[in-house]
This record gives structure tokens, C-alpha cells and sequence, in this order.
């Protein structure tokens, strides 16, 4: 086994484990640079962390991730899906790539799931949604987005608030980006 080499076949088959069609997916997932994955891919390097990372999340054989041998299927069916990841910083929503989440967490009516970090917060989110209701919304109020809760009032208006206070005003003064579903507990 040479381990100084192999590094383009095996992080094109990661790619395929992992289910993307780009190496920019795949490197959005680990975390990873641009310029890292460009170095490893070009320069042949093997990327044995991330082989074991994605035999880990995807039950994929580590043979077949490795060295192309064997069958290419997980020998389980992995209950995953990879949500996208955001993060508000300084009322800004930036990309942080994908995150693995248990699908058997999920309510079965969400369509367009998500996560969102707010002050170290990690928020589920429902970014397709035909109603606005009552709860925890992702909002942009004046080109600036956080995670606010919405009271529905007559005729088209909504209170406003967070733990500094509250305020009111029309719907479609401000811009309703997702519905936070819940919490999550765990560091992401």
C-alpha cells in the first residue's frame, strides 16, 4: 500500500460516496480549502482523513474508498442527510457549507430543511413555507438578519421581538427568510 499516492481516483470516489458531483461540494462538507483539495488532487496525495471521516458518515466500504476494490455501496443504508449550514455574523447570512443530520430528527413536512448558527445558537430551520405564523422566524429587518419571534395581529401586521424588546409593523416591511423548527442541543 502506498499511501503517498492514489489521492485523485480516491477523492473522486469520495465525491461519488458522498453523493455530490462537484469537488467544491465535497470540500464545503470537510471544511476544507479550495487550494487544500486542489494540492492533494494535483500533487496525488492520499487523503486517508478523509476516507475514514466519510466511512464514518456514509458506512461506505473503506476497500472500494481506498483502493477501488469491492462493492462501492454502503453495507448499511445510511439515515443521513446533509442540510446546509449558515451562519448570521454581524447581521450577514454566510455559507458554512453542509452538516450530516439524522433524517430520523426530521418532521416528515419539512421541504427545504436547514441550519442555522445564531450567537452560538444552532437553529433547524424550514426555508419553504406558504404562511407566516407564530414563533421564531429568520428575518431581515433594514438589510439586517437575525432570529426574531413573530406574533401575528389583525390586518396584516406582526410584533416583532427578541429579549431587547419588541416592535410592530406590516408584514412586508421586513423580509421572512425561514421558520426556526427547534434548538439544537449539540455544537455543529
Amino acid at each position: 500500500m502506498d499511501f503517498n499516492s492514489g489521492g485523485k481516483k480516491v477523492i473522486e470516489r469520495l465525491v461519488e460516496a458522498y453523493g455530490y458531483s462537484t469537488r467544491q461540494a465535497l470540500c464545503d462538507h470537510l471544511g476544507v480549502s479550495k487550494s487544500t483539495m486542489a494540492t492533494r488532487y494535483m500533487r496525488d496525495i492520499f487523503p486517508a482523513d478523509w476516507v475514514l471521516q466519510c466511512v464514518l458518515e456514509t458506512g461506505t466500504p473503506i476497500e472500494w474508498l481506498a483502493f477501488g476494490k469491492g462493492q462501492k455501496l454502503p453495507l448499511t443504508k445510511p439515515e443521513t442527510i446533509a442540510l446546509p449550514k449558515k451562519v448570521i455574523l454581524d447581521g450577514k447570512v454566510e455559507d458554512e457549507g453542509s452538516v450530516l443530520f439524522d433524517s430520523s430528527l426530521l418532521p416528515d413536512y419539512l421541504l427545504k430543511p436547514g441550519i442555522i448558527t445564531n450567537d452560538g445558537t444552532n437553529y433547524l430551520i424550514e426555508q419553504q413555507f406558504n404562511d407566516i405564523t407564530d414563533g421564531s422566524w429568520l428575518v431581515e429587518i433594514e438589510g439586517k438578519t437575525s432570529i426574531r419571534f413573530l406574533t401575528r395581529i389583525p390586518i396584516g401586521k406582526v410584533r416583532v421581538s427578541n429579549s431587547d424588546g419588541f416592535f410592530e409593523c406590516q408584514i412586508d416591511d421586513i423580509i421572512i427568510h425561514a421558520k426556526c423548527i427547534f434548538v439544537l442541543m449539540a455544537k455543529i
